[in-house]
């Protein structure tokens, strides 16, 4: 058992019988009033983000996890299929556990949590940058360039990020899997 001072990002905690990941967390001490931790916590089960505030000393209950590197293989009708990079077991995973699940591809290395309590796959979390190919865009118009004009582009994967006008079809691109953002054209 730990309390709110021990609180770090990306630790895993128990709370309202589910187990969330904490994204963020803040420590405020007012003026007036009793210290309190604020946090936004997302769901393992769910991959919903909730706010939520604990007050300072209060008694929470950590989850050990482990970070293990999988490789994505393909995906079916089940869900995601993924194999160890050390053991080259498989492990199947349903949609629900696959965050930004539409911006992997065939190959790519994911870190997948693991809780070493039952030895279960709670969630599977991208690398923070991912390299995609543009396969479908609008030319830019030139001579648009007021207020740096953005377009959609859909990527190899299927899905669609806003890309900059300058961006043509067939380019590679670095994606920021966290907000869906263009980062970079990749050279």
């Amino acid at each position: 058992m730990a309390t709110t001072a021990d609180i770090k990002n990306g630790m895993v905690i128990k709370y309202n019988d589910d187990l969330y990941s904490i994204i963020e967390f803040l420590h405020v001490k007012p003026g007036k009033g009793p210290a309190f931790v604020r946090t936004k916590l997302r769901s393992l089960t769910s991959g919903k983000v909730i706010d939520n505030t604990f007050n300072s000393g209060v008694a929470i209950y950590p989850v050990r996890v482990e970070r293990r590197k999988f490789q994505f293989i393909y995906k079916d009708e089940f869900g995601y299929n993924f194999m160890d990079n050390e053991s080259f077991e498989q492990i199947l995973l349903g949609e629900n556990l696959c965050v930004m699940a539409d911006l992997m591809k065939e190959g790519q290395d994911v870190e997948i949590l693991i809780n070493t309590e039952n030895d279960s796959a709670l969630s599977c979390e991208l690398p923070p940058f991912v390299e995609l190919k543009v396969t479908y865009t609008e030319p830019g118009v030139r001579g648009d360039t007021a207020n740096s004009p953005k377009k959609p582009a859909t990527v190899e994967t299927g899905a669609t990020i806003t890309v900059p006008i300058f961006i043509e079809q067939d380019e590679i691109i670095k994606v920021d899997t966290r907000t869906y953002a263009y980062a970079e054209r990749v050279k």
